[in-house]
């Protein structure tokens, strides 16, 4: 067998053996999570009348917010990469839907499937610093697609009284057993561009608003 070979074996190893296991694990950990939301509001108004919404968070917080967020016919931008098969194959499991792509790896092609899923009224969570970094630096690619969708954004941040935090680039977060984990949801916010470069202008600023806020608006 060539390295070659042993490397993509390995590699198909890790995809059928991990996203199972790895989806087997977050139900028994996220079970004894403490969830509740703050500021979610005009997310749920928005989300009962059938508007569709562009949901973007930080890479290094996805996996409580696919746990909180799941069965909700969210399509979920996942990357190309081989790790971004392990997390397709656990969201799926989880009930959520994909679409395969990123700023480096069929971004382009991404960015229009995207922009028909808002069109035809489909949710879409995208994480604007994957999948490689730099940690809460946002790509525009996101703002681009909610204004050719004519969609808002609403942005989501996760707090926990107690984690884990990986020495990866996003430091990616897992909350404890027995965590309290707070899900916070920004304002939902219409980008308004007159082209993709006015829109991509705008994402600096967006991202300082992923943080922690809002009023009490239940689990």
């Amino acid at each position: 067998m060539t390295a070659n070979a042993a490397s993509r074996s390995a590699a198909d190893w890790r995809v059928r053996i991990g996203a199972p296991l790895g989806a087997v694990l977050l139900r028994l950990l996220a079970s004894t999570w403490r969830v509740r939301t703050l500021g979610s509001s005009a997310w749920r108004a928005a989300d009962a009348q059938g508007r569709p919404t562009l949901l973007v968070l930080w890479h290094g917080q996805m996996l409580p917010l696919a746990w909180h967020m799941r069965r909700r016919d969210i399509h979920i931008l996942v990357s190309e990469h081989r790790d971004g098969e392990i997390i397709a194959r656990i969201l799926h499991a989880l009930g959520h839907h994909t679409v395969r792509g990123s700023t480096t790896r069929g971004g382009a092609r991404a960015l229009v499937e995207m922009v028909r899923l808002l069109k035809a009224g489909t949710t879409v969570a995208v994480t604007p610093d994957g999948p490689r970094g730099p940690a809460r630096q946002m790509a525009p690619g996101a703002l681009v697609a909610a204004a050719r969708a004519g969609v808002t954004v609403t942005p989501l941040f996760v707090t926990a009284d107690r984690a884990w935090h990986l020495r990866s680039w996003d430091a990616f977060m897992i909350p404890k057993p027995f965590a309290r984990v707070v899900v916070h949801f920004g304002e939902p916010t219409t980008i308004v561009a007159a082209s993709p470069t006015e829109a991509a202008s705008q994402a600096d600023a967006f991202a300082a608003r992923i943080a922690p806020r809002g009023e009490d608006a239940g689990a």
